[in-house]
């Protein structure tokens, strides 16, 4: 969309082809750039297509809505496309009892379809005393919509999802870590294979905040693990504007989009910390996004160190790619670490080992992203690794008791990178985590 836009403006007539499924987000898309008028011819041929008559016999069919559309005159309103008036909005939308307020909320596509913490301004400006920063404070503009996330629409989306205050300066971190280039969340937010946000709390803060990183920490239950997911995904809804099946375009969708966030258990773990691996002081706290859309729960092969290893590199998928994530509970960590396994060697080794035949391999059925070999080998049983590179692994050391090791992966994009941001909390904050020490569930022993 944005290349028709930019022949447009050398005053070259131009259309867009689109899936017809994707009309709605090319116009989404259009709209956000300024030219909502830009000609958009829909056509059936299957996305990713990989079959010629297919495809031309698809193209056949929608050429004579494409030379209309690059003749045809401009109307007056797209030539002059009149842009709505912006009013400053009421800081009060609604007044209504609970349900009422949910109803409203959800009719207007604002919510994640579970009932929502009406974020009343006494609520907000509770939220708020989680940070030091202004309200206006701008923490980066979300794509694709490139919606102003301040400090304030951060509390507002905190306080929907249920958070607490001493949450507020996890997610604030989350959302510079999801703004950063690095990350590429601009393409992952909105793409087709709908990946999530997953988010790695380390450092003292995940104690305060009480993050859960042992038994069923990507579980519900915990308030901190569920909110700020949570708000997160609201985050990316409500000021990024990715809309399901507007401009989140994933096939699928994913249940990781509600929460997906785990805690580090570095007491327990016999390596330093994510976010010392990352660059920063131990002292410090950080959280680390990467977008991943599969999670996969295994069974170790043995305890020993060679059925840890070898349940993670013979469990890679050939049809994912890109950055990696292996869960390893304490007791795995221990066992791999007394055998002299630091968590380079254990990155090095997966991507060394963790291969498959070439005709089993994704680059052989035309899926090749730039950082990958652009050849195949001449035999189809020759290896090729699954892995872009031993620098796509992290290691967190996490879960309770049990046999069971996990991997999250799918983030394949090339150039995309783990992002980590320093978690910054407010003068005051041992007062602030003791006014909400005592919110933690009690279970009834039976």
């Amino acid at each position: 969309m944005h290349d028709a836009i930019s022949v447009e403006d050398l005053h070259r007539p131009a259309v867009v082809l689109a899936n017809e499924g994707f009309v709605t987000d090319g116009r989404s898309a259009a709209s956000n750039v300024g030219m909502p008028g830009v000609r958009i011819v829909a056509q059936t041929i299957p996305c990713e297509c990989t079959v010629a008559e297919v495809a031309e016999a698809g193209i056949r069919l929608a050429m004579e809505d494409i030379v209309a559309a690059l003749v045809r005159p401009l109307t007056r309103e797209e030539a002059a496309p009149e842009r709505k008036r912006e009013e400053m909005p009421s800081r009060i939308v609604f007044e209504g009892r609970f349900d009422e307020v949910n109803r409203f909320f959800y009719r207007r596509g604002w919510g994640d379809g579970l009932p929502l913490v009406p974020p009343t301004e006494a609520a907000v400006r509770e939220m708020l005393a989680g940070t030091d920063l202004p309200p206006d404070h701008l923490v980066g503009k979300i794509e694709p919509r490139y919606g102003f996330a301040t400090v304030e629409t951060i509390a507002v989306n905190a306080v929907m999802a249920g958070a607490l205050p001493i949450h507020l300066p996890i997610l604030i971190a989350c959302v510079e870590a999801l703004v950063d280039p690095a990350g590429k969340f601009g393409v992952y937010g909105t793409s087709t294979g709908s990946w999530a946000p997953f988010c790695i709390v380390s450092g003292p803060v995940r104690h305060d905040a009480r993050v859960n990183g042992g038994s069923g920490a990507l579980s519900p239950g915990d308030i901190a693990n569920a909110a700020i997911g949570r708000a997160l995904g609201l985050v990316v809804k409500n000021i990024g504007g990715a809309r399901k099946a507007v401009e989140d375009m994933g096939v699928f969708g994913n249940p990781a989009k509600y929460s997906s966030v785990i805690a580090e258990n570095e007491e327990a773990s016999p390596w330093q910390p994510l976010h010392v691996d990352q660059g920063f002081g131990k002292e410090d706290s950080a959280v680390t996004l990467f977008y991943p859309n599969s999670h996969t729960q295994l069974m170790q092969y043995g305890t020993d160190d060679r059925g840890i290893l070898c349940t993670l590199v013979y469990n890679l998928l050939p049809g994912r790619c890109g950055l990696t994530c292996f869960l390893v509970t304490p007791a795995q960590a221990k066992v791999l670490a007394a055998k002299g396994w630091t968590k380079a060697l254990i990155a090095k080794y997966a991507y060394e080992f963790g291969r498959v035949p070439a005709y089993k391999h994704r680059a052989s059925h035309g899926l090749i992203f730039s950082r990958e070999p652009g050849t195949l080998p001449p035999n189809p049983m020759d290896p090729m690794a699954v892995l872009p590179s031993a620098e796509d692994v992290r290691i967190v050391v996490a879960g309770g008791a049990g046999a069971i090791v996990g991997i999250v992966s799918g983030g394949g994009l090339p150039g995309s990178h783990f992002v980590s941001k320093k978690i910054r909390v407010p003068a005051g904050w041992d007062k602030l985590v003791a006014r909400y020490r005592s919110i933690v569930p009690v279970y009834e022993r039976y």
